[in-house]
Protein backbone atom coordinates (compact mmCIF):
# COMPACT_ATOMS: atom_id res chain seq x y z
CA UNK A 1 0.00 0.00 0.00
CA UNK A 2 1.17 3.69 -0.92
CA UNK A 3 2.44 5.64 2.45
CA UNK A 4 3.39 8.86 0.49
CA UNK A 5 0.82 11.60 0.74
CA UNK A 6 0.58 12.44 -3.40
CA UNK A 7 0.30 8.83 -4.14
CA UNK A 8 -2.52 8.19 -1.58
CA UNK A 9 -4.29 10.86 -3.36
CA UNK A 10 -3.51 9.11 -6.41
CA UNK A 11 -5.40 5.84 -5.77
CA UNK A 12 -8.40 8.01 -4.92
CA UNK A 13 -8.44 9.82 -7.74
CA UNK A 14 -7.46 6.45 -10.08
CA UNK A 15 -10.74 5.30 -8.24
CA UNK A 16 -12.77 7.75 -8.44
CA UNK A 17 -12.11 8.17 -12.28
CA UNK A 18 -12.94 4.35 -12.95
CA UNK A 19 -16.11 5.02 -11.35
CA UNK A 20 -16.86 7.22 -13.28
CA UNK A 21 -15.59 5.89 -16.87
CA UNK A 22 -17.19 2.49 -16.41
CA UNK A 23 -20.99 4.17 -16.70
CA UNK A 24 -20.15 5.61 -20.13
CA UNK A 25 -18.36 2.64 -21.16
CA UNK A 26 -21.35 0.44 -20.04
CA UNK A 27 -23.45 2.63 -21.83
CA UNK A 28 -21.48 2.18 -25.22
CA UNK A 29 -21.80 -1.50 -24.81
CA UNK A 30 -25.81 -1.20 -24.73
CA UNK A 31 -25.82 1.09 -27.11
CA UNK A 32 -23.88 -1.22 -29.43
CA UNK A 33 -25.82 -4.14 -28.47
CA UNK A 34 -29.09 -2.68 -29.42
CA UNK A 35 -27.76 -1.51 -32.43
CA UNK A 36 -26.61 -5.54 -33.34
CA UNK A 37 -30.14 -6.71 -31.91
CA UNK A 38 -31.60 -3.83 -34.10
CA UNK A 39 -29.36 -5.41 -37.39
CA UNK A 40 -30.64 -9.02 -36.34
CA UNK A 41 -33.89 -8.37 -36.84
CA UNK A 42 -33.84 -6.67 -40.00
CA UNK A 43 -35.31 -3.62 -39.67
CA UNK A 44 -33.18 -1.15 -41.76
CA UNK A 45 -34.39 2.00 -40.54
CA UNK A 46 -34.39 1.20 -36.96
CA UNK A 47 -30.65 0.07 -37.75
CA UNK A 48 -29.65 2.99 -39.04
CA UNK A 49 -30.62 5.00 -36.63
CA UNK A 50 -28.93 2.99 -33.87
CA UNK A 51 -26.23 2.02 -35.49
CA UNK A 52 -25.49 6.13 -36.14
CA UNK A 53 -26.39 6.35 -32.22
CA UNK A 54 -23.74 3.92 -31.18
CA UNK A 55 -21.28 5.51 -33.37
CA UNK A 56 -21.56 8.92 -31.80
CA UNK A 57 -21.51 7.32 -28.64
CA UNK A 58 -18.30 5.67 -29.09
CA UNK A 59 -16.49 9.03 -31.15
CA UNK A 60 -17.18 10.76 -27.71
CA UNK A 61 -15.94 8.13 -25.51
CA UNK A 62 -12.36 7.88 -27.71
CA UNK A 63 -12.13 11.71 -28.22
CA UNK A 64 -12.41 11.66 -24.08
CA UNK A 65 -9.82 9.41 -23.52
CA UNK A 66 -12.11 6.69 -22.41
CA UNK A 67 -11.71 4.00 -24.67
CA UNK A 68 -8.92 3.88 -26.74
CA UNK A 69 -9.18 5.28 -30.36
CA UNK A 70 -8.61 2.07 -32.07
CA UNK A 71 -10.82 0.24 -29.51
CA UNK A 72 -13.63 2.53 -30.60
CA UNK A 73 -12.41 2.74 -34.79
CA UNK A 74 -12.78 -1.52 -34.53
CA UNK A 75 -16.05 -1.31 -32.88
CA UNK A 76 -17.52 0.90 -35.31
CA UNK A 77 -15.81 -0.75 -38.29
CA UNK A 78 -17.31 -3.64 -36.98
CA UNK A 79 -20.85 -2.17 -36.52
CA UNK A 80 -21.02 -1.03 -40.14
CA UNK A 81 -19.91 -3.86 -41.79
CA UNK A 82 -22.98 -6.05 -40.11
CA UNK A 83 -25.38 -3.16 -41.35
CA UNK A 84 -23.75 -3.08 -44.95
CA UNK A 85 -24.01 -6.61 -45.12
CA UNK A 86 -28.17 -6.32 -43.62
CA UNK A 87 -28.83 -3.02 -46.57
CA UNK A 88 -26.98 -5.46 -49.48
Amino acid sequence: MATHKSALKRIRQNEKRRLHNRTYRNRARTLVKKARAAIESGNLDEARQATRIATRDLDKLASRGIVHKRNAARRKSRLMKQLAALEA
